[in-house]
C-alpha cells in the first residue's frame, strides 16, 4: 500500500526508480573511508557520502548497499563516513572538501550544523546532494537534489492509518531529539491521527537496555495506550519486548524496516512498518552525482525525489521478505 502523494512528486519518485534500474563496497567508520569502485576501469569520480549513523543502526547498512551499487556500476570511488553529532558530521564534511572529492552525498538531520560547511564545499566547487533527511532544508542549503521521504507527510499517512485500525492513544517513541525528520515524523503523526490521543517519549537511541525501561514505564504509567510507534525498526524490536515486560497490549508499529521486520509483521507482533527504501536513497544519491558530472543531468529538476512512504503489511510482507534476504531492503 502506498500512501497518497502529491503527483508532481510521485511522478518524480517513479521517474527516479527507473533511473535506479536502468543502470543495470566500501567500509568505513565514523571518521574512516575507503573507496569503493567497479572492476572495469579507473574511477570516474571521487564521492564522499557522509551520514548521521548512529553505531548499531542497521538501516544504514542498507543505504550503504544501495550507494556501493551505485559506484561499482559507474566506477565511482566511494568514501563513507557517519556520525550522529552535527558537529561532527560537519567536520567530516569539511575533511571531504579539504581532500578534492569531486562530490558530496550528505544527510541534514541536523540542518543547522551543517549548512556553513555546505556554503564551504559550494564555494569549493562541489556539488552536494541530500539524501535521507533535510526535504524542507536541502534548496536553503545549496544542495542540487534530495533523494528521501517526505517524513511530515510519511507520518500523516501513519497517523491516518492508525485511526483506521481502530487506535486510541498513540505513542509516539523518538530515538533522537531534535533530528528534523524525526521530529517531523512524530508532528505527522499527530495530525494524521486527528482527535485521538496523542504522547510522545524520547529515547537513548544508542542505549537499547534503557529504551526498552523507557517505554516499559511508559505504558505501565498509561495502560490505555494502544499503538506505540517507533521511528526506526531496531526500536520497534525492542518496544515489542517492552510491551511484553509491562504487561501491555499496546499493538507496535514503526517507520522504516530490517531483515527482522518482516517475520515481526507476519507473526503480527509488528502491525506495519512505514518503509522509506533507504537502497533506493543511497543508490540514487550516488548515480545522480554521477550523471550530474558525465551528463549534466539533474535527477528531480529542482523537485525533492520521494523514495517513499510505503506501507509494509501482512498483505505484501512475502515479497518484501525476499528483498530483506538480499539486504535491499
Amino acid at each position: 500500500m502506498v500512501l497518497e502523494l502529491p503527483r508532481r512528486r510521485t511522478l518524480l519518485a517513479l521517474a527516479a526508480v527507473a533511473v535506479a534500474l536502468a543502470g543495470c563496497s566500501s567500509k568505513g567508520g565514523r571518521a574512516g573511508a575507503n573507496a569503493s569502485a567497479g572492476d572495469h576501469g579507473p574511477p570516474t569520480m571521487t564521492v564522499a557520502m557522509i551520514t548521521h549513523q548512529a553505531a548499531g543502526d542497521t538501516f544504514w547498512d542498507i543505504v550503504r548497499k544501495g550507494a556501493e551499487a551505485a559506484a561499482a556500476k559507474d566506477r565511482v570511488a566511494l568514501r563513507y563516513a557517519n556520525d550522529p553529532d552535527g558537529g561532527a558530521q560537519a567536520t567530516l564534511v569539511q575533511n571531504a572538501i579539504d581532500s578534492h572529492v569531486d562530490a558530496i552525498a550528505v544527510t541534514l538531520a541536523k540542518p543547522a550544523a551543517l549548512a556553513p560547511v555546505m556554503q564551504k564545499a559550494r564555494e569549493a566547487g562541489i556539488p552536494v546532494v541530500v539524501l535521507n533527511a533535510g526535504v524542507e532544508q536541502w534548496k536553503a542549503a545549496g544542495a542540487v537534489s534530495y533523494f528521501g521521504s517526505d517524513d511530515g507527510a510519511a507520518g500523516e499517512g501513519a497517523g491516518r492509518r492508525a485511526a483506521a485500525d481502530g487506535a486510541h492513544h498513540l505513542l509516539c517513541v523518538s530515538h533522537e531529539q531534535g533530528q528534523v525528520a524525526q521530529e517531523a515524523r512524530c508532528d505527522g503523526l499527530r495530525r494524521g491521527f486527528g482527535a485521538g490521543r496523542f504522547d510522545k517519549v524520547y529515547v537513548a537511541g544508542t542505549d537499547m537496555p534503557s529504551v526498552r525501561s523507557t517505554i516499559a514505564a511508559k505504558l505501565r504509567q498509561d495502560p490505555s495506550i494502544d499503538l506505540v510507534v517507533t521511528l526506526g525498526a531496531p526500536f520497534a524490536l525492542t518496544a515489542i519486548e517492552a510491551a511484553k515486560e509491562a504487561g501491555s497490549h499496546a499493538r507496535i508499529a514503526t517507520f522504516d524496516s530490517n531483515p527482522q521486520v518482516p517475520a515481526a509483521i507476519r507473526s503480527g507482533a509488528l502491525a506495519w512498518a512505514v518503509d522509506q527504501q533507504p537502497y533506493l536513497q543511497g543508490y540514487l544519491a550516488i548515480d545522480a552525482l554521477w550523471l550530474l558530472r558525465t551528463n549534466g543531468d539533474v535527477i528531480g529538476g529542482g523537485a525533492p525525489v520521494l523514495t517513499g512512504p510505503y506501507f509494509i503489511e501482512r498483505s505484501n510482507v512475502d515479497r518484501i521478505e525476499a528483498f530483506a534476504k538480499a539486504g535491499t531492503r
